[in-house]
């Protein structure tokens, strides 16, 4: 029987993370949207510490992550765990790895006290959609998410 372990991303990673972000981009068809860099993800991570990951194994192989950060809600008065990015390879699903992720995702917002985990998942990604609603996760159908680009907040903070 295949071992699975989860660990924490260390510097050496970046390049792996990296990987993995474009791979779960490659799925949702936006793999021309990637901008990031492994020196960027380097310097996210491990130096400015904006984000956090998990690195997904089996006997010792990568085959997939988790990405996230830590949010805050007003109305809670507590942080969140947001869920950025989880992707396992393809050949790799419906062995309950990604429930285990989930799992330790849990273990980490319990311990930092959050009151919520979130995350987004595209629409059309019905078996993401079914996955997240099996373990008990609320779709907020009712919000609508909103974005600025660099070039808009490049253009706010001017004053424009």
């Amino acid at each position: 029987m295949p071992k699975f372990t989860l660990r924490e991303a260390g510097p050496s990673d970046a390049g792996l993370v990296l990987y993995f972000i474009k791979k779960i981009a490659e799925y949702e068809k936006m793999l021309d949207q990637v901008q990031a860099s492994e020196a960027d993800i380097y310097d996210s991570l491990f130096v400015r510490k904006a984000a956090y990951s998990l690195i997904a194994e089996e006997d010792g192989k990568p085959i997939g992550f988790a990405l996230y950060f830590f949010n805050f809600s007003t109305f809670i008065g507590r942080p969140g765990l947001y869920l950025e990015d989880i992707f396992i390879l393809a050949e790799y699903r419906g062995k309950g790895y990604g429930t285990a992720i989930f799992h330790e995702l849990a273990r980490i917002a319990k311990r930092e006290n959050c009151g919520r985990m979130e995350w987004t998942c595209l629409d059309w990604n019905e078996p993401s959609r079914q996955f997240y609603r099996n373990m008990g996760a609320i779709a907020m159908d009712e919000w609508t998410v909103h974005r600025f680009t660099e070039d808009t907040i490049h253009r706010i903070a001017e004053g424009q």
